[in-house]
């Protein structure tokens, strides 16, 4: 197998990406031309779906901020040269532990207490529950990708059962619990932007985003400037030498996991805190597996995953606007779109990288040449 090949930081995170993406939009193409739809329709509503009103990007950047959360997850374990599936149930958990903190004290608490702390409990719920395939890797050698699928399906049936069994509001047919008071409800994008004097119209959009944001500059300042960063980057790309430099593999891997789950925790904030104001059965819906691939196409960089995540938002709404607009035209195609965007960037990433990278040595070859005459 030929070692990837590679390119300058800028090329790899903010070039690459962008022509991976544009051949699985080539073929996206050929592939609504066999299906017997016009592409050029297609796009240009899928993207006015996505940007061409308030609402619609208030729509993609409500599920933008769910996956950069989720991307960041996978993210930090990636650096840790952990391959974290486990996001869906760790969002499961952190909206469960922000569920509990509400029903326990929204009651009693104003907004400026109560929010914080369901973030908090969001954030140590997904964390204890990402710890302990964390701590299987680290001390037992059980491999992450195996224990964090497993972790999946139990956080799915603990959250059913607690749902149906301990947590159910009497007397409601459907399986949530009580509403929560209204100090654990997050503003909503605009009733923020009101405050402001903005008129803006109501949609699932809340300062979860803000909090999102802040996840994401978090992430950049701990992994690349800072030494606990530094560690954790070491024991991801050379484990046997960050050993014999005296840095422990151990407390890097429960590191990486526990930041990782605390991130994808912070889905049910976005989700329950912010619009269902309850806590429902399956209000994750694949969002853990989704960042797998924000990741993958951000480069597992934060602004590339902030990106990678816009982009995904825009393939949701726009995507629920085609099957509105076009007849015939199901959500299965956006999902075939969203499985192609995959492939380049995850499993054929690498595909265009020496094009790249020989276009970028015959456009520097003139200016080696005249610095070597000159």
């Amino acid at each position: 197998m030929s070692p990837p090949t590679e390119l300058p930081r800028w090329l790899d995170i903010g070039v690459l990406p962008l022509v991976n993406l544009g051949l699985a939009l080539a073929v996206s193409c050929l592939v609504l031309l066999a299906v017997g739809q016009q592409p050029l329709q297609v796009m240009v509503l899928l993207a006015k779906g996505a940007f061409g009103s308030r609402a619609g990007i208030s729509y993609t950047l409500y599920y933008a901020t769910t996956f950069v959360f989720t991307g960041l997850a996978v993210a930090v374990a990636f650096h840790a040269g952990l391959f974290n599936i486990g996001g869906e149930g760790q969002a499961m958990l952190g909206g469960l532990g922000a569920a509990l903190a509400a029903l326990a004290w929204a009651e009693h608490l104003p907004a400026w207490v109560m929010l914080p702390l369901m973030v908090a409990a969001a954030a140590l719920a997904g964390l204890l529950w990402a710890a302990v395939p964390g701590a299987l890797q680290a001390w037992r050698g059980s491999h992450i990708v195996i224990t964090t699928i497993m972790f999946n399906f139990m956080a799915s049936a603990l959250l059913a059962w607690l749902l149906v069994n301990v947590l159910k509001e009497p007397g409601n047919m459907a399986i949530e619990t009580r509403a929560f008071a209204a100090s654990a409800a997050m503003p909503g994008m605009h009733q923020a932007l009101a405050w402001l004097g903005l008129e803006w119209p109501r949609t699932p959009l809340n300062l979860s985003l803000l909090l999102a944001m802040a996840s994401a500059l978090a992430v950049y300042l701990l992994l690349w400037r800072s030494r606990i960063g530094y560690e954790l980057r070491a024991v991801g790309h050379a484990t046997a030498a960050a050993h014999y430099a005296g840095i422990g593999p151990r407390r890097q891997v429960m590191l990486a996991m526990m930041v990782s789950g605390a991130l994808a925790g912070q889905v049910g904030i976005n989700e329950l805190a912010g619009v269902q104001h309850r806590l429902l059965l399956d209000y994750v819906v694949g969002a853990g597996f989704t960042g797998i691939a924000v990741s993958l196409i951000g480069r597992n960089h934060p602004a590339g995953i902030a990106a990678a995540a816009l982009l995904f938002g825009a393939l949701y709404q726009g995507g629920a606007e085609l099957a509105f607009e076009i007849p015939g035209f199901s959500r299965d195609m956006v999902t075939t779109l969203q499985g192609l965007i995959v492939l380049f960037s995850g499993a054929m990433a690498q595909v265009a990288a020496p094009t790249l990278a020989r276009l970028y040595a015959a456009l520097r070859r003139p200016k080696r040449e005249a610095l070597a005459h000159g």
